[in-house]
């Protein structure tokens, strides 16, 4: 009898080293002087990222309700793919520079800092919750899929959505 992938040690070994890391650039010494290409073209690329893996899930989401099992995993893995991308990115800049400050006041910081406290729990929380998703797709543990899944795609969704509405509202603060 083949014995069964226990995928639970990946999504929590994942979820922990990537939160870690996001937390600990916040306290790694920024880079200063040249580097080689204009940093600031990372967070438009961030939101590019974002903004492809929020279509990406609206496909996966509209394929499976189609019962298009094919496609759904295609745009799932497009998904994953765009958020590894911008995973990357992120964590190249926010270990380059210097955090940017939200220069608006009144009600349009209460949005924006309201929109980017929910955006940034809700991060650190789709880590597990997108893996543990993944990985229970993959072993065609399909109830327990649904089950989770009916949790992670809305949250993803706004996830991916707000990283996008974050970069717009303090790009003119770069």
């Amino acid at each position: 009898m083949k014995k069964e992938f226990n995928y639970v040690p990946w999504v929590v070994g994942l979820s922990i080293t990537i939160n870690l890391i996001v937390v600990a650039l916040l306290f790694v010494p920024k880079i200063d002087g040249e580097v080689g290409f204009d940093l600031q073209i990372l967070p438009l690329l961030n939101a590019v990222f974002n903004s492809f893996t929020f279509v990406f899930l609206l496909a996966a989401l509209f394929m499976i309700l189609y019962k298009n099992v094919k496609w759904h995993k295609r745009f799932i893995f497009a998904a994953f793919t765009t958020t590894a991308l911008f995973l990357i990115s992120y964590l190249t800049y926010h270990a380059m520079a210097e955090s940017t400050s939200f220069g608006g006041e009144g009600l349009i910081a209460a949005v924006y800092y309201s929109i980017l406290i929910t955006h940034i729990i809700l991060a650190a929380l789709i880590v597990p919750l997108a893996l543990l998703t993944l990985f229970r797709g993959l072993a065609m543990k399909v109830d327990k899929h649904r089950k989770i899944a009916r949790w992670t795609m809305p949250l993803w969704l706004y996830v991916s959505l707000t990283g996008v509405i974050v970069y717009l509202m303090i790009s003119p603060y770069y």
